[in-house]
């Protein structure tokens, strides 16, 4: 056999390596639990831009809401509490960021990096003061479904409930959907619903209209800045579940650098842009980023591609930018970006 022939056969044999290392049931669990912060924040993303404000600030209220989660876990020694903890701080500060882009019509650009970089320096400083580490104590982490399930304090829903569950986690690859985290199910009940808020409900036709055609939306007789405030507070709700569940799945709170949240808000407006302001087509995008990042993750323990690990790690990454390059056909909304009060000519 020619040296072609044996390349071949090599890179063959690489192929078929790193697929099957995709089509592990691990990889599956890995990429569903690195969906989830990256898909909420991605569907408050759109949310904020369908109603015409730009909101590159979710990385801010992923960090804020990570602290959030965390310290109020800690406060009160419930997980449930905690991530509702977590929203309400990413709330606050989504409705700084409206205030401030609505009521005082700042640039919406600057005001999103503003947001950020504020919540860059407050979660760790925080963090400093209360835990006296950028680094935040270990706190109570958010319940499996077969725990949930075993803790129901049903007998029956204990007992055949968790056998059931434990049987179909026994299916290859797939067997990880059955034993997610309860946050990866609501992230595909946020998914359906927002898709439906935005496309069979009033408020969603509000929304649209408010990144469309503002005046049209005014002459109709609905306050276009209202909407514009409840869109923005639903980004920070949003946003919020999913920095919470991001920091709780860990049960800590990471401050060093980046944080935690190392740049998952700005992989989430690649995401919404890649879905076209779908939410079914930006939870695909969060998939398939999430997917590659659990596999280089995969990669880098094992020695399957003869490559240094930090050119493995710019896998997900390269990968999303070449989709977006030859796929992506995003449409910005007419008046994103563009400030409107109501009733102005």
């Amino acid at each position: 056999m020619g040296l072609g022939g044996l390349a071949l056969a090599g890179a063959g044999d690489v192929v078929l390596a790193v697929g099957g290392l995709l089509f592990q049931r691990s990889t599956l669990a890995s990429a569903l639990r690195l969906s989830v912060p990256i898909a909420f924040a991605a569907l408050g993303g759109i949310f904020a831009e369908k109603a015409g404000v730009i909101n590159i600030g979710l990385e801010g209220l992923l960090i804020v809401s990570a602290f959030g989660g965390v310290y109020a876990t800690y406060l009160t020694g419930s997980v449930w509490i905690g991530l509702f903890g977590g929203v309400l701080a990413s709330t606050l500060l989504a409705l700084l960021f409206a205030i401030v882009c609505i009521e005082f019509r700042a640039d919406q650009i600057i005001a999103g990096l503003a947001i950020w970089l504020i919540a860059l320096g407050l979660a760790p400083f925080a963090s400093q003061i209360v835990f006296g580490s950028k680094n935040s104590a270990t706190v109570a982490t958010v319940p499996g479904l077969r725990q949930l399930v075993a803790n129901s304090g049903v007998p029956f829903v204990a007992t055949a409930g968790g056998d059931a569950l434990d049987a179909l986690a026994s299916i290859p690859f797939f067997g990880a959907l059955f034993d997610a985290s309860p946050m990866v199910y609501l992230m595909f009940v946020a998914v359906a619903g927002s898709w439906w808020t935005l496309n069979r409900t009033s408020f969603g036709r509000w929304v649209r209209a408010s990144g469309e055609n503002p005046r049209a939306l005014d002459t109709a007789g609905i306050n276009v800045s209202r909407v514009r405030y409840a869109a923005v507070l639903l980004s920070g709700v949003l946003a919020g579940l999913g920095g919470a569940a991001l920091s709780l799945s860990l049960g800590q709170f990471v401050g060093n650098g980046p944080t935690m949240v190392n740049g998952k808000g700005f992989i989430a407006i690649v995401t919404y842009l890649l879905g076209n302001y779908n939410p079914i087509g930006a939870l695909l995008s969060t998939l398939l980023f999430a997917g590659l990042d659990a596999l280089q993750l995969t990669l880098q323990g094992q020695d399957v591609l003869s490559i240094p690990r930090p050119l493995v790690r710019t896998i997900p990454y390269v990968s999303v930018v070449v989709v977006l390059a030859l796929f992506g056909r995003t449409r910005l909304p007419e008046a994103a970006g563009d400030h409107y009060e109501s009733g102005e000519e």
